[in-house]
């Protein structure tokens, strides 16, 4: 048993901390396109990378890396991987939704003062890993964990934040320097917002839209049909 000491209350929050947790969930939006020029001081990046660190990780392994770019050559170069790709992306798109897709703005890699590349490195910990024995990718999950830890920070800051894939890989690596062996889980946009969508960005403009949360739970077994 640990001595009592190292343990702390796990008891409810009040309920106006409790209520600003919820808020963070449920205002939380993949910002492309309302970010203010404003930098991001180093120390309230900290405070979100700290955040990003703080989250689960099987084995407690932290697989993750982040990589800060504000330099805007980077960012341009990044920002015509980008590009390159989404052409590509949108060609793989029926004809009659590919005008659509090129409509929407998918991402804000130029006018977001602070970008964020996020990555696991899988050979951290070793080749057998306490909760990875049978399940190889528990890694890059534990590592999107970091992402959303991340994601609600920037929130609760004032901070938008945008995920960014549209991209090959090894276009990625050579830009930044990333080892073959370092997989790529997440390229981000931050910056400071002064309005945010109330519903996401991809339901106001028709894309897609969410699913009603009673469709998604099952009791006891899979039920969703084969």
């Amino acid at each position: 048993m640990p001595k009592t000491s190292e343990l702390a209350s796990a008891g409810p929050f009040p309920p106006a901390e409790r209520e600003a947790v919820y808020k963070a969930i449920f205002t939380r939006r993949d910002v492309r396109d309302q970010f203010l020029p404003d930098p991001v001081p180093d120390d309230v990046t900290r405070r979100l990378l700290e955040a990003a660190h703080s989250a689960p990780s099987v084995g407690l392994m932290q697989p993750w890396n982040f990589i800060t770019i504000r330099d805007s050559a980077v960012r341009e170069r990044v920002a015509d991987a980008f590009a390159d790709a989404n052409e590509e992306a949108a060609a793989m798109f029926p004809a009659e939704r590919q005008s659509k897709y090129r409509a929407l703005k998918l991402e804000g890699i130029r006018k977001a003062p602070l970008n964020i590349c996020v990555t696991c490195d899988r050979t951290r910990g070793g080749s057998v890993v306490l909760g990875r024995t049978h399940n190889s990718s528990m890694d890059l999950y534990s590592t999107v964990c970091a992402v959303q830890n991340l994601w609600l920070a920037a929130r609760a800051d004032g901070i938008g934040m945008g995920w960014v894939s549209i991209f090959r890989d090894a276009d990625l690596k050579s830009i930044l320097g990333i080892p073959d062996r370092i997989e790529i889980v997440a390229y981000l946009c931050l910056g400071y917002v002064d309005e945010l969508y109330e519903r996401p960005e991809l339901e106001v403009k028709g894309w897609n839209r969410r699913l009603p949360l009673d469709e998604m739970i099952f009791e006891e077994r899979w039920q969703g049909g084969i």
